[in-house]
């Protein structure tokens, strides 16, 4: 085989080939090598480096190179091909974008302090990361290509996530899991166990896992604070109306425009008024707590201390010790301390995704809502409270009795008075409000600017389902807001989420107020905003700037002459 059918035929899979000479001169390249290097044709006569400087012998060792974004090429070693023309060499290299990619991403995944193991769809474990080796003393030499039945054995007879996850194809969320591992190490963990998909076939599992005793000890520390708190509460220059135990938001803090969220809203003044319990039901991210903020603020308590408790972050055991407080001596280590009922007397206490709370404790949960008064962990001694109780809950009521998840008797007094707070998909007439609110919070923030979305923008958002309600809508905006140069003043589509654009099949119009460009203008006017960057984070330096690109000074000064950029100032207008 000569050359010339050699360099077709890595063309075919997907490699790039030169054929240079002796002195790094470019005589012949393939049509892959041209489409990597994003070339219309050969620039022949031109010198390796200043096209490809990854290749040369100069380069050393690198291993990947970045031409564009996106795109990262790496050298190959390259074949013996007796044909070749005297006094000229192949240079091999492929595309690597993948390889460094999944090095990026193994790299992000190690620096995350919860642990997490990725499985295939056979439950064979293909990755563990830095903190999920600390937590279950593995290490991914050992474990990597195991079945998860090989690595962790359930205590009381309670079934392995993973094997459960791909059978039911479904995310099992916020599971509290007691394992033993591999290496005879009891794990207590809360997990959130994800499913992948690829075109309809499942790849795979994700679970991301916290510590359950880092949290007890996390929340001890909340305990201590709490404690000092009500300390400073129960001084005797202390009075309610100076309780730092506050709730921050009211009614004028919500931003609405549809009628069903300004009936909520009116019914919600009403209800303030009384003393009576309310249970509030939205899916996540609605905006529940924000709710129960403003009804306690609306309310006759409103100088009262208000102190919220997120029922599913916190081990059942802790929980009832931070609601009720502790007697010294109770158990192991225990202290005297007030608990939240004590914190709130006078007050509001509001009990977050109250159908994770565990059946036992919502009983104790009941006595004290007939009785007014309870016992502290260990204690014989019943204390009189007068505290009005708010609750959330992210599934229908109903829905969580059939499922064990709350005791319909709790629910009659708990859910004395019921507010179902709108998903943001049934409102969408609230999107705008929401996002110049959010706008507004993320300027001050942020140092931006910002007006208010481009109306192509705000038809991407109406089109788009929200399954994370308003909490997404923030974080997307925030998202944008972070990348949006300096000088724009409307967020336009190209800011927002690729996942959004995505789901909504990328019908996005472009914009008016912008003339068109061919691809060539629209990729040679970001590569020159690019190099303006690059040149002035380091002072116009050439070389400096060329180092820190990773390329050689002779390559910088071909791309800026390619893209006419002369003069100093062009490199900084």
């Amino acid at each position: 085989m000569n050359y010339f059918d050699l360099m077709n035929a890595f063309s075919v899979i997907n490699h790039g080939v030169i054929l240079g000479s002796s002195d790094g001169t470019i005589l012949d390249m393939n049509q892959a090598a041209l489409r990597f290097l994003n070339l219309n044709a050969v620039p022949k006569g031109e010198k390796l480096e200043n096209i490809a400087p990854f290749l040369s012998d100069e380069a050393g060792d690198a291993e990947v190179w970045n031409p564009s974004f996106g795109l990262y090429l790496k050298r190959c070693p390259t074949p013996q091909v007796p044909s070749l023309p005297p006094q000229t060499r192949l240079f091999v290299f492929r595309d690597a974008s993948v390889d460094f990619k999944l090095r990026l991403l193994s790299n992000t995944i190690n620096h995350m302090s919860d642990a997490v193991t990725i499985w295939d769809q056979d439950a064979r474990m293909l990755m563990i990361n830095n903190a999920a080796e600390r937590l279950e003393t593995h290490l991914s030499q050992e474990v990597i290509g195991k079945n998860v039945s090989e690595l962790y054995r359930p205590k009381n007879d309670t079934p392995l996530v993973v094997p459960l996850l791909i059978q039911n194809k479904r995310p099992i969320l916020n599971l509290r899991q007691v394992f033993m591992t591999s290496t005879s190490k009891e794990v207590e963990v809360i997990s959130n166990n994800y499913p992948i998909f690829e075109g309809g076939k499942m790849m795979g599992v994700i679970s991301v896992m916290e510590d359950r005793r880092r949290l007890e000890e996390m929340s001890k520390r909340i305990t201590d604070l709490q404690q000092a708190l009500v300390d400073q509460c129960h001084a005797p220059s202390a009075t309610k109306k100076t309780s730092p135990l506050k709730a921050k938001y009211r009614f004028g803090d919500i931003s609405y425009h549809c009628e069903a969220m300004q009936k909520v809203i009116e019914r919600c003044r009403m209800i303030a008024r009384s003393d009576s319990n309310v249970m509030i039901y939205g899916e996540t991210g609605t905006g529940k707590e924000l709710f129960a903020q403003s009804i306690h603020n609306a309310s006759p308590r409103a100088d009262g201390p208000f102190v919220a408790i997120n029922c599913a972050a916190i081990p059942d055991t802790l929980l009832e010790s931070m609601l009720f407080g502790t007697e010294k001596g109770a158990y192991t280590g225990a202290e005297k301390r007030h608990g939240l009922l004590e914190q709130v007397d006078g007050g509001t206490l509001l009990l977050d995704e109250i159908n994770s709370m565990d059946m036992a404790l919502q009983s104790k949960l009941l006595r004290v809502i007939q009785e007014g008064n309870f016992r502290r962990v260990g204690g014989d001694t019943q204390i009189q409270v007068n505290v009005r109780i708010l609750s959330n809950i992210n599934i229908p009521a109903q829905e969580a009795i059939e499922q064990g998840l709350l005791r319909k008797d709790l629910y009659y007094r708990l859910g004395v008075i019921n507010i179902s707070i709108p998903a943001l998909r049934d409102r969408k007439a609230d999107i705008l409000p929401l996002a110049k609110a959010f706008i507004g919070q993320n300027n001050h923030k942020l140092l931006k600017n910002v007006r208010t979305l481009a109306p192509e923008t705000l038809t991407l958002f109406q089109a788009y389902d929200w399954p994370g309600n308003v909490r997404e809508l923030q974080h997307a905006l925030e998202y944008a807001m972070n990348i949006i140069p300096e000088e724009e003043d409307l967020i336009s589509p190209a800011y927002i989420p690729e996942h959004i654009l995505d789901a909504t099949g990328h019908a996005v119009p472009p914009a008016a107020d912008k003339p068109a460009q061919t691809m060539e203008e629209a990729m040679a006017e970001a590569g020159r905003s690019f190099l303006r960057q690059a040149l002035a984070e380091h002072g116009g330096n050439i070389s400096r700037t060329a180092k820190a690109m990773g390329i050689t000074r002779q390559n910088l000064q071909h791309r800026l002459k390619k893209l006419q950029m002369h003069h100093e100032d062009d490199l900084y207008s």
